[in-house]
């Protein structure tokens, strides 16, 4: 699990909590794997307890002590970041836990942003957002801050994210406003290209189309620049330039290539296409499929192949650079599945796995109960029999009001009863709408 980079603590009393830790590391990991129950509330409390005691040993043992990093380091983090995804796996995605994985995710994103200086106004403003949440749960934490030091450790995290986010937004100011939708094109369709590029199937013509596009903003230049309707050089122009030349650049090198990757460097590729094929397809089935600690894996993986880079570049066995096609080509990859994380993160509702499938049930029914709204309601209230008998189905589920799994409450019990009015209200709205036509049918008829 930890590199060979990474030393063995000196202490003895670090050596002692490693050892209690990569314990505690391979329960999680254990009950991440256990597909056989859904995962308690309890069950993850317990080991979140453990840990926090051994970060607070920890924390004695060197204070007023210089230390550098070692696997004791590493281990937490690997106990905090399981930890995090498994308080979004029981419903807690609003407490200060949860949101360790999630800071994590955003500053590699934030790394590889800055690293590939490639980004728009809408990737930063969702982050910002994020942010913004992440920095509000901490302050307002529901765990009661049993554990002053991660609160304190994720709002650092938050910080960094912040300082690095605002670098990038700085970037994008230094745009003239009328330039900026160019600028975004020119990201759209750089990184369309790179998708086009790591398909199992390569189609020229789809590479030929974007080039087309790239012409037509290139031909916007006037001695090579971008002005406005006065002939001003606008603000930023110089960037936006460079970025279309990377761009018709990077055409040429995907249409050399011909969807052809260097066999060297092939079990990397296959590893990342591997896995952002599998993200992509966990992102179109989320709200059935996922369980948030599948999430751990992955981004672990990542993160090896991430930092097994030197000077920013991967090296073969004889120490050679990769070329800049394949860097480029294996950077996307990482970046997008880096992404793909971010956005299942984001999108994880606070509800535990154990009460997922009634509020993936009332999401449907909302959704059918809407577009039966929008399409002008029903004909008559016989329509709404099959809404009304799965709605009340579902209430009837609840005990003392409360949906119970044998002797469990899982979290996330305000969600689904919040979910469950709403289709009520709905039901009923149609339901009146369609009586009232009714009553004005016959009063008409009479």
């Amino acid at each position: 699990m930890e590199t060979p980079k990474i030393p063995a603590p000196k202490d003895e009393g670090e050596r002692e909590v490693l050892e209690r830790l990569i314990a505690i590391r391979d329960q999680l990991q254990l009950r991440k794997l256990d597909r056989t129950t859904y995962v308690r509330t309890q069950d993850v409390m317990i080991l979140y307890d453990q840990t926090v005691e051994q970060v607070k040993i920890l924390n004695e043992i060197r204070a007023g002590k210089e230390t550098e990093e070692n696997q004791v380091d590493r281990v937490v983090d690997s106990c905090f970041q399981l930890l995090s995804l498994f308080f979004m796996t029981i419903g807690r995605n609003n407490e200060a836990p949860a949101a360790y994985a999630l800071t994590s995710t955003i500053k590699r994103l934030l790394d590889h942003l800055t690293e590939a200086n490639l980004f728009s106004a809408q990737d930063l403003e969702s982050m910002s957002q994020t942010l913004k949440h992440l920095s509000e749960i901490v302050h307002n934490s529901a765990s009661n801050k049993p554990a002053p030091f991660l609160e304190t450790l994720i709002a650092q995290r938050i910080d960094r994210c912040r300082a690095s986010l605002s670098t990038l937004q700085k970037r994008i100011e230094d745009i003239a406003e009328p330039l900026r939708p160019t600028a975004d094109k020119l990201v759209s369709i750089l990184r369309q290209m790179a998708v086009i590029n790591t398909k199992s199937k390569f189609t020229p013509s789809e590479i030929l189309k974007r080039e087309a596009e790239l012409q037509e903003i290139s031909e916007m230049r006037k001695d090579g620049q971008f002005v406005d309707a006065d002939g001003n050089v606008l603000k930023g122009s110089e960037g936006v330039s460079q970025l279309v030349d990377r761009c018709l650049e990077y055409t040429k090198i995907v249409l050399e290539r011909n969807g052809q990757f260097p066999d060297k460097w092939k079990p990397i590729y296959d590893v990342l296409v591997s896995i952002r094929n599998e993200l992509d397809k966990l992102s179109l089935t989320q709200a059935w499929s996922l369980r948030e600690t599948d999430l751990y894996d992955y981004q672990r993986q990542l993160d090896r192949i991430d930092e097994s880079r030197v000077n920013g570049n991967w090296v073969d066995d004889q120490g050679r650079p990769a070329e800049l096609y394949v860097q480029r080509t294996l950077l996307y990859l990482i970046r997008r599945s880096y992404g793909y994380i971010y956005h299942l993160m984001i999108s994880s509702e606070p509800v535990s796995e154990a009460l997922l499938p009634i509020y993936n049930q009332l999401q449907t029914l909302k959704r059918c109960l809407v577009e039966v709204k929008n399409s002008g309601g029903v004909s008559s209230v016989r329509e709404l029999y099959p809404y009304s008998m799965k709605l009340h189905s579902i209430d009837n589920m609840r005990v003392d009001g409360k949906f119970m799994v044998g002797d469990d409450i899982p979290e996330g019990q305000g969600s689904v009863a919040e979910l469950l009015a709403e289709c009520f209200d709905l039901n009923y709205e149609l339901r009146v709408a369609a009586e009232t036509a009714a009553e004005e049918k016959e009063t008409s008829d009479s």
